[in-house]
């Protein structure tokens, strides 16, 4: 388990060039419009010493600075799809370790409109309340994904089952079992990431509650902290899960290959 978190670490470096891509899509219109704006001013001042001259240069620099304005607007484009990208990237490895309260503003796409809503009045009202439902919010969060990503695997996983079926290699019954295994053991993660956001969904009411009764939370810590463990154990368990699957079928696949040509 600590070899397989340590996997998801994200060095400093990543966030400078998520950082950078974000800097580039806002100044590229803005520094390829200003250069040669400045550039053929600084000529118009100098040579335009005759009103034609001046007016060449006036032309000439409004030309090449629209050119560098829609020059501009391409290089925007690409920094944010290259953005785009990067912060998809940074989602999925901060949540494979399960997503921890001070990492939800990295999924608020994924944050419903009246979570948002009841997390910004919390914060306004009791911070307390608002440290518990980030915390509890942050499991939602954790565990709607296990939802998606089991159900992915288990479609994965099926498929491959039924592709082993039809084919008379001398080891399709092992690998059948072996893919057998993988699929209960997804099976449970699956269940228990149901039972997970179903606690967590709970949570966000009675946290919702207690600030209306303007009561705290402290009979309620004990339920906190095992939402809190089980968020950082299940997505850990499945990424254990998918990559000893995608192993056994890289495996499977040679030796399927080396059956057939037999």
């Amino acid at each position: 388990m600590d070899e397989l978190a340590s996997k998801y670490d994200i060095p400093p470096r990543d966030f400078a060039r998520g950082r950078n891509l974000k800097i580039a899509a806002w100044t590229a219109p803005v520094v390829l419009s200003l250069i040669p704006a400045f550039v053929f001013l600084v000529l118009m001042f100098v040579f335009g010493t005759t009103p034609p001259v001046a007016a060449t240069f006036f032309f000439l620099g409004l030309i090449f600075t629209i050119i560098g304005f829609l020059l501009g607007l391409g290089l925007s484009g690409f920094f944010a799809y290259r953005y785009s990208n990067w912060s998809r990237e940074m989602r999925e490895r901060i949540a494979a370790d399960g997503i921890r309260a001070e990492e939800i503003d990295w999924f608020r796409n994924e944050i419903k409109s009246s979570e948002k809503r009841s997390l910004k009045d919390l914060e306004r009202a009791d911070a307390m309340l608002a440290d518990a439902y980030r915390e509890t919010l942050a499991s939602r969060l954790t565990a709607t994904r296990i939802l998606k990503s089991s159900k992915r695997e288990l479609l994965l996983t099926r498929r491959r089952e039924n592709k082993i079926k039809y084919l008379n290699a001398e080891k399709s019954a092992e690998f059948r079992a072996e893919i057998k295994r993988d699929e209960d053991k997804i099976k449970a993660i699956n269940e228990e990431a149901r039972q997970m956001l179903a606690e967590a969904e709970s949570r966000l009411h009675m946290i919702e509650a207690a600030a209306m009764r303007g009561t705290n939370l402290a009979d309620s810590e004990l339920a906190l902290q095992k939402l809190s463990a089980r968020a950082k154990e299940l997505p850990l368990a499945l990424e254990e899960a998918k990559i000893a699957e995608e192993i056994r079928a890289e495996l499977e696949t040679g030796k399927l290959d080396a059956d057939l040509i037999k």
